[in-house]
Formats: structure tokens, sequence, C-alpha cells
């Protein structure tokens, strides 16, 4: 691509501060976490290839992180300048970090926090991404509030592989509201920071509105940023139109409605397409989709609303509520969200082609669970305990409940000083098998214990993951600055002998996030061509906290295209 240049305007985003800000919903103002003040936070526009540097500075009370990405150093530069007011932040997800873990930012994995008064620059680069992304909080249960869009538009010279929309719209889709005990449910979900007119009077002004034309089509930017659940989304009167998932390109999935889960980001297009003279309000709408047992575990079941208004003619008036959307399927529809998620394909044509590895070096079996860990009296952070039968609540692959260390992974593999810091020797499945039954380990959570456990590759090895959900919820898979195919899918327990002749190896999708189903499997490919410390977490918040993840370490290659990049002279301690 040659020489990096600078171009001759630069796009700055000034003053970006998480503060403290007070806002009012459901009646009741509290003071929530903000970035500029807005809920949610800014969008960031950019173009596939451009390289974005990020310099933050911590001007809070409490430690914060960054989480961008970085990629090769011929795109084009743009300068985000972004101070920082308030808690602990990750401002990053989805986007691919070639060669560069010291831009990830996930506390003690790739680096130590920022502390009050220090600064940090970070180098992120959209190199194979376009579409839609975004940027949140990794911390705590911080991202609840703090988080935005990224829109990452083709680069110059090149279009959508589809019509080009009249005009693109991002809804972030929210769920706002923990001990040893389970998490406090959420009041309300919201579309772009509202609840929308289903909740009281005080609701109905501020619900978010869209106004349209007829004829002209829309690209909606969807963004589940909710911490605990899936979340159903459709359009009274319409039909959407997926194209893409995850900043990568889809083939055009037509439906009636979609399912997305936490993390995920989606590419859909709305066809205004109804006759003029009809109703002219129309009801987007987002409910939970939850498959925990109903009667024995509190969940947000709120519908939360937006309105799709024509504004064509003003003979045209609302005379009564908006048409809600009839196909808007129920909150347990297991069904329908399965439904939906295997119509997904890759677009795969000349300019998005689609390469799924064929050998496998590494087949890996991953358990996922919900557990228990013991309480004890002696011990600072397990001594609270309100999970069941006394203990504390605990979250599982392969049985080791994930313990961030002292101090960060990846200076720990750079220094070459692992041994007491981490253990390589995370499991390739698990050691005890399982049948699951629907009900969390076929009868009751069992104990587990905490552990850094990680898994060295080396440099192009093609893995295979098979996740094994165990528990009796869905859970949204996330690996750090990889993409990878979605092979396959499948109810009960898998069967190495029999369920990979039902892989898609052709056109599957390419995500960063991926759904495993409940008492069910999924698979993944990826090639570990990155080198460096990346994490892999469900991206349902609570788990995260109770150590559903893991890390893979990629060894370098042999040529200096293949290795990971030098630490930077400056970075945060712990």
């Amino acid at each position: 691509m040659g020489t990096a240049k600078i171009p001759a305007l630069l796009w700055f985003l000034l003053a970006g501060l998480i503060t403290e800000t007070n806002y009012t919903r459901l009646c009741h103002e509290k003071s929530i976490l903000t970035v500029n003040g807005q809920f949610p936070g800014p969008t960031i526009y950019a173009r596939k290839g451009d390289l974005v540097i990020v310099n933050v500075h911590n001007n809070g009370s409490k430690n914060i992180t960054i989480h961008w990405s970085v990629a090769p150093p011929a795109a084009e530069k743009k300068s985000i300048y972004i101070s920082i007011l308030g808690s602990k932040l990750n401002l990053r997800h989805g986007v691919d970090q070639p060669r560069n873990p010291w831009s990830d930012g996930p506390e003690f994995i790739t680096q130590c926090p920022i502390r009050p008064g220090g600064n940090f620059t970070y180098q992120v680069i959209l190199f194979e991404e376009e579409g839609t992304l975004w940027w949140h909080a990794h911390s705590d249960f911080d991202r609840a509030t703090v988080h935005g869009a990224i829109v990452i538009h083709p680069k110059r010279g090149t279009t959508f592989p589809f019509r080009k929309p009249d005009k693109e719209i991002p809804h972030v889709l929210d769920k706002a509201k923990r001990t040893g005990g389970d998490v406090e449910p959420s009041d309300a979900n919201t579309i772009n920071g509202q609840p929308g007119d289903m909740f009281p009077l005080c609701s109905t002004d501020d619900t978010f509105k869209v106004a349209v034309q007829q004829g002209n089509t829309y690209l909606l930017r969807v963004i589940n940023a909710g911490l605990t659940n899936d979340i159903f989304f459709a359009v009274a009167g319409h039909r959407l139109t997926v194209v893409g998932i995850d900043a990568r390109y889809t083939k055009p999935l037509t439906i009636d409605y979609i399912m997305i889960v936490p993390g995920q980001t989606m590419d859909v297009l709305l066809e205004a397409n109804r006759t003029l003279g009809s109703n002219s309000r129309y009801y987007m709408a987002a409910r939970t989709f939850i498959t925990l047992p109903v009667d024995t575990i509190r969940f947000n079941n709120s519908t939360t609303t937006a309105i799709v208004e024509y504004t064509d003619s003003a003979a045209v008036r609302p005379v009564g509520p908006p048409e809600f959307p009839i196909l808007l399927p129920a909150i347990k529809d297991e069904d329908a969200a399965m439904a939906f998620v295997k119509q997904l394909r890759s677009l795969g044509n000349q300019d998005h082609s689609v390469h799924v590895p064929l050998q496998i070096d590494e087949h890996m079996l991953i358990d996922i669970d919900i557990n228990f860990l013991p309480c004890d009296a002696n011990n600072a952070t397990n001594k609270s305990c309100e999970g069941p039968q006394g203990n504390r609540f605990a979250a599982s692959l392969n049985n080791v409940s994930f313990e961030n260390p002292a101090i960060n992974v990846l200076d720990a593999y750079y220094y070459g000083s692992g041994h007491g810091v981490y253990e390589e020797d995370f499991p390739n499945k698990p050691a005890v098998f399982v049948n699951p039954t629907g009900d969390v380990n076929g009868g009751g959570p069992l104990l587990t214990k905490r552990g850094t456990k990680v898994k060295v590759l080396e440099y192009g090895t093609v893995v295979e993951v098979v996740f094994q959900d165990l528990s009796s919820e869905n859970h949204p898979m996330h690996l750090h600055d990889f993409a990878f195919y979605v092979v396959g899918r499948g109810s009960g327990t898998f069967d190495e002998r029999r369920d990979p002749a039902t892989y898609n190896l052709i056109d599957p999708p390419f995500q960063n996030t991926v759904s495993v189903p409940k008492s069910s499997w999924a698979a993944i490919r990826f090639r570990a061509d990155n080198p460096g410390v990346w994490f892999m977490h469900c991206h349902f918040d609570r788990h995260v906290v109770w150590g559903m993840d893991t890390v893979f370490i990629v060894k370098d290659g042999k040529t200096p295209q293949a290795q990971m990049l030098p630490r930077p002279p400056i970075m945060p301690e712990c």
C-alpha cells in the first residue's frame, strides 16, 4: 500500500470527557457515566483502512483502560484526542489488531490500567472491517452507559456491495442497571438511550423517532450494547434485510425480525415502502430474548420502542398509536432465534471472498457452564456469598474460572516471566464429560476452581473450537482481534463423528461474536495469524466477572511481518 501519509485534513474528536451526568429516565433522575455528556456516546465515523491515533488522558479518580486496535502502518492517519474523567474504560470492540496487542486494552490481560493523572496513546486501525462496530467501557459494568457506534465506510473509490442507502441511522439497543449473588435486572430496555412510549408518560416525549420518505432505503446500524440478554428487533409493517454482521458483509437476508446478542452489530436495510395515505407511523421495537427459567430468575422483560414516521405528505397525520410489529417473536421463542442465525451467510463475492480453513491443526471442545465457588470467610474476595446454598456464583470454560493476575498477561509473556502469572495448560477438552440436559450440569451447578490458564498457539495454527453449552441460557462468545467462521450449530451434545458432516464450509458467516444456544453447541474456525495475547470471553458482563473467559497467546512467526510489534516505550504500570 506504500508509505503512510498524513492527509491534508485530520479528523479530531476533541474533549471526549467521561464524566458523571444527570439523566432523567422513567420519571427519575440519576447520575450515570457518560462520554461528552451523551448517552449513548458519540458516533465515530471512519473509512476502511484508516489509522486512528487516540491519546487518552485520565483526569478521573479511577483506573481506566481503552480497548482499541491497530493495523499495518500504511494506512491513512486520523487523530482523536480523548480526555477521560471517570471510571475504567475500554473504547473498542471487534476491530482486528494486527500484531499490536499493546493497544487492545483489556485490563490485566494486555495492559495495566491508566492511573488517575496518567495518559497513554493508542493506535487503532480499521484494516479489514467495513460496516458497523462499537466502542464501550470494558470494566465492571461501566459499559451500561459508556458506549457508542463506530461507522466504517468503504475506502474512497469503492462502495457498498448493495444499493447505496439514502440515509444511515445508528441504533444502539441497551439494557441499563451486583455480591456473590446474581445481578439485579435492568429497569428497561432502550433504543438510543430512550425506553419509548410504552413506559410512563414522562418517557413519551423523548421517544426516539426516525423520519423517512416513501421510496427511500435506510441503513440501520444496529448494536446490542446490553449487559445481559439477547434481543429481538423488528419494525412494524416492514421487512428488514440483513447485509452485514460484525463489520463483515453477508448475503442479503430479508426477514421479519433479527435476533442480536450482546456485543454484536448488524447492518440492516429498511425500505420505506408503505403506501402513503395509510398509517404514517410504525413502531420499531426490541424485546428481551431469554432462555433462563422465567419463574425462578428475575430479568428485564420490557419492550422498548422507537417510531418510524413518514414525512412525505402533510395530509397524512396519525390519529392513533403507531402500528406495532405483530411478528416480533415472544420472549422465549428459541425456535425463532435459531431460525434467524441459521440463515446467515458470508457474502462471498469477488471483492469479499470466503476462505474457510479446511485442514485443522488444533481441535478444542470448550464446555461453557455456570458454577459455584465455595464461600471462604477468610478470603476478602470470597467472603460475601449470596448465591445459592451459601456459595458464590461463578462461571467457567472447561471448568476453569478465569482469574485476573496482579500484572498483565501480555507483559509477562513479552518479558518471558509468565511463570507465576499464568499457566499454559488451558485444556483442549473438558476433563469430565457432562451431558447437557437443559438444566445446569444436569441437576445443579458444580463447584469450580479459579485459575489463570491460557492456551498457547504456534503462529499460523488453524483452530477449530466447539463451544458446548451446559447451562440454561445462551452465551455470546467473543474473541478479541480475530474474526472467525461459524461453521456449524446443533442441539444437544456435540458428536465429533457425526456433526462435522453438517458443517457449512462454503459460505459460513464471518463474525467476532457467536451465540451458543443453551444445551447446544456452536463450532468456529480461525487461523492464528495475529501474534500477541488475545482475550476470549462471554459478552454477558456478569459472566466475565464470574470467570467465563480465557486467553489465547499466539507466538511469533518467522518473518518480521508475522511478529508482534515491539512494546511501546511508555506503558501504564500496575
